[in-house]
């Protein structure tokens, strides 16, 4: 008797990024394949590690056939698929949404402790956006000091949710979550408390080191001081899958 068959489920597809055919495996999506093959696409809400959300769009392509541009991390490669990730028209999105980020809040990067290390002051500078060409909306946001060690600047924060998921996916607390809708969301902590009186919260600080800005930092650093320590993600992220 001959033996089963085993299915086949890694099916290989080709597919072209700015003009060079690359191979793949069904489920992945451009941005995977694009990383795996040294091609650039800027990125803020996506960290490798963490589900994806694909709001922050600078990730977004030009797909032939479509009308639409395409978040390249939230889109599965297809057969003979013809991307490019690098045209005018690409450019001038991205920099129009770091510039809308910038306007958003209030960021000063003269006096922030991440200046420097900063993934929307590095993106700006990557994208040549040198100055700001819509209204500054100027919010009157607070600061959360309460806890011991961390602390929560909304004035900076471009709600990646990156700490949401964080906190959720590899920590397993929950603490964090978004409220509200639009302009007008903020991070909270359980149930919009101080971040002091949130019982959930285990004072891991991964939510600070996976913040792409100064919105989450150390209590203690002073201008330019707080840089982000990722190295554990990737660790922490194998072992939830090796055991789940």
């Amino acid at each position: 008797m001959k033996p089963p068959v085993t299915p086949i489920t890694d099916q290989v597809l080709t597919l072209q990024i700015d003009g060079t055919d690359v191979s793949c495996r069904s489920g992945q999506t451009i941005l995977d394949v694009a990383q795996e093959n040294g091609v650039y696409i800027p990125t803020l809400c996506f960290l490798d590690g963490l589900t994806t959300w694909g709001g922050c769009r600078l990730c977004v392509v030009e797909v032939a056939g479509s009308n639409k541009l395409l978040a390249a991390c939230a889109t599965t490669c297809s057969e003979g698929m013809v991307v490019t990730t690098n045209s005018p028209r690409l450019l001038k999105y991205r920099q129009t949404i770091v510039e809308m980020l910038f306007a958003e809040r209030n960021h000063t990067c003269a006096v922030c402790v991440s200046n420097g290390h900063c993934e929307l002051q590095t993106m700006a500078q990557k994208l040549g956006v040198n100055h700001v060409h819509v209204p500054y909306r100027f919010p009157k946001l607070f600061v959360d000091s309460s806890h011991d060690r961390f602390r929560l600047d909304h004035n900076r924060c471009i709600l990646c949710t990156r700490c949401v998921r964080v906190c959720g996916e590899i920590e397993g607390a929950h603490t964090k979550e978004v409220k509200g809708r639009g302009i007008k969301s903020l991070i909270i902590n359980d149930l919009d408390q101080p971040w002091a009186d949130a019982t959930s919260c285990t004072t891991c600080g991964k939510c600070v080191h996976v913040c792409p800005t100064g919105a989450l930092t150390e209590k203690g650093t002073a201008v330019a001081e707080m840089e982000k320590r990722r190295q554990f993600l990737p660790y922490l992220t194998q072992m939830r899958e090796t055991n789940p």
